[in-house]
């Protein structure tokens, strides 16, 4: 099976959209910043890392000192997916940070987001 590219694109690559998207509609990076550490058990100092190294995103999840168990909780479409019925873990993954910055940009208050 082919990989997706996305798979070898740094994480650092992507952030800078994640955090613009949020702050478009009025939320911060240190949100977007939040919900990342919640869902992979990075630490500030290991997220700021991780973006100085460039780390694709198949070894970002891969190495994530914690995945949150309650991201099983996130459920909805993102990009015309079902982020439940991706079978893949890596895209699940992707999937489920995509969705989390969506809510937030959404306005939704972060004890939702984080599934508080």
């Amino acid at each position: 099976m082919e990989k997706h590219r996305i798979y070898t694109m740094s994480f650092a690559s992507v952030y800078p959209h994640y955090v613009s998207k949020a702050e478009r509609k009025g939320r911060t990076k240190a949100e977007v910043d939040e919900i990342i550490r919640w869902l992979t058990g990075y630490s500030q100092e290991e997220l700021e890392s991780v973006l100085e190294k460039k780390t694709d995103f198949e070894t970002f999840f891969a190495e994530a000192p914690q995945m949150n168990a309650s991201r099983s909780l996130i459920k909805g479409v993102v990009c015309g997916v079902r982020v439940e019925n991706i079978e893949e873990t890596t895209m699940r993954e992707i999937r489920y940070l995509d969705k989390l910055i969506d809510e937030l940009a959404k306005g939704k208050k972060m004890e939702k987001i984080l599934r508080a």
